[in-house]
């Protein structure tokens, strides 16, 4: 199978892997087992989720996470990987409606809230909260927007065009977030409050952010991305 074949098969057929094939598949495609199993239509147990956080210090984490240029992202997701898990798993996540005929909103829902994110969480990526919202509630899926909601979540736009049913094309711009911007989320999934509070004064320090006196919606420096 191809890796859009793989993907496709898992969406439409994961529910009946057991969790060892699951496992292997996660691997096999460079991504989170939290990732697979909403995929496929599994619960998600509550080790492989976030913590009880307040979701200002997220939203401000992330802000500051888009100010770091590439040097500085792979400095702060070091940062993250070396603190301890200190929070409580939460509850599990149920399943998605496996009998949905539209899966892909309740897909990237699941994936968003792997990294414990929300609308209001979420990095500004080009895309209003009413354009996000209307992802979430199956509105519509154009391949811009997949690009732009691919990079945080540090998904390939190609998988998430797969998942989605979505041609591949040539785009004209590039993505205002890639994927390394995701591997920071990525790294920052089981921390809690207090340390997300260290890590976005790590990444003021990284990134010399300078303070306008305002909340401005997205940062320079991470269009640059040197995969392309």
């Amino acid at each position: 199978m191809t890796r859009t074949e793989l993907l496709r098969d898992l969406l439409a057929n994961g529910a009946g892997h057991d969790r060892p094939r699951l496992e292997g598949l996660a691997v096999q495609l460079g991504l989170p087992l939290a990732d697979v199993l909403v995929v496929a239509g599994h619960a998600v147990p509550g080790e492989l989720l976030p913590p009880e956080r307040d979701s200002d210090v997220v939203g401000e984490f992330v802000y500051r996470v888009t100010y770091c240029g590439h040097p500085q992202l792979a400095a702060l997701t070091g940062f993250l990987a070396g603190m301890p898990d200190e929070g409580a798993a939460p509850a599990s996540r149920p399943a998605r409606d496996v009998s949905d005929p539209n899966p892909f909103p309740a897909v990237l829902d699941g994936l968003m809230r792997n990294r414990g994110l929300g609308l209001r969480e979420f990095p500004f990526v080009g895309l209003s909260i009413s354009t996000v919202r209307g992802l979430l509630g199956g509105g519509w899926q154009q391949l811009f927007q997949l690009r732009a909601m691919a990079g945080p979540l540090g998904w390939r736009l190609a998988d998430l065009a797969a998942l989605a049913g979505e041609p591949m094309r040539p785009l004209e711009h590039r993505a205002l977030l890639c994927h390394h911007v995701g591997e920071v989320l990525l790294a920052a999934v089981r921390r809690t409050t207090r340390q997300l509070v260290r890590a976005a004064r790590e990444a003021d320090e990284l990134s010399a952010r300078a303070d306008y006196g305002g909340w401005r919606p997205v940062s320079y420096g991470v269009d640059d991305c040197p995969d392309g």
